[in-house]
């Protein structure tokens, strides 16, 4: 009865050690394994994601920077892209000199300030980014400048302003251990 069921049911029943193993090994053509579950493939994102990005906005005037940062991460969350953080980096400062035609003589001096904003986001979809991009294009204001990088630890270091009383202080320090003056007395 088990022949007229299934022709394999005699295959089965005769198998070796050799197809054992192989049988164990086997896997789908897309590369999963017969043993793993399904629920893993579902996990997994369907489209590519960008690990971490980083919007760069810089400026002169720090009232509308503020206001197109605050118009971008609202456009990242309507897009359902997750912000990680917002920070801002310390301004720098340039001395423009104007001088008088056919001389060296100073006619103006001016103090141009450039202030920046970061937007960090995290795992953005690939079909998601240039949608954001051209909406952040579209609403660039004048005179600020825009780009896109992926991170790098040189963001993370151009971030924090050092603290020179700090850094004073451990030189101060190194130079008394240096000098034989190396730290309380011993009673």
């Amino acid at each position: 009865m088990l022949r007229k069921l299934s022709p394999l049911v005699p295959r089965l029943l005769h198998t070796t050690a050799a197809t054992v193993n192989t049988v164990s090994t086997r896997q789908y053509s897309d590369g999963r394994s017969v043993y793993e579950p399904d629920y893993l493939e579902s996990l997994k994102p369907t489209y590519p994601q960008y690990s971490c990005l980083n919007v760069q906005i810089k400026g002169y005037d720090f009232p509308i920077l503020e206001s197109y940062q605050r118009y971008l991460h609202s456009v990242a969350e309507y897009l359902e892209i997750d912000v990680s953080d917002c920070y801002a980096l310390p301004p720098q400062t340039t001395r423009v000199q104007k001088l008088r035609p056919n001389s060296a003589v100073v006619d103006a001096e001016y103090k141009l300030t450039i202030y920046e904003r970061t937007l960090q986001m995290i795992d953005v979809a690939a079909p998601v980014y240039p949608v954001f991009f051209r909406i952040a294009q579209a609403a660039l204001p004048e005179g600020v400048q825009l780009s896109v990088q992926e991170h790098s630890e040189d963001f993370e270091e151009r971030r924090y302003v050092p603290d020179r009383d700090l850094l004073d202080l451990k030189a101060e320090l190194e130079r008394m251990q240096a000098g034989g003056m190396g730290g309380p007395k011993k009673k």
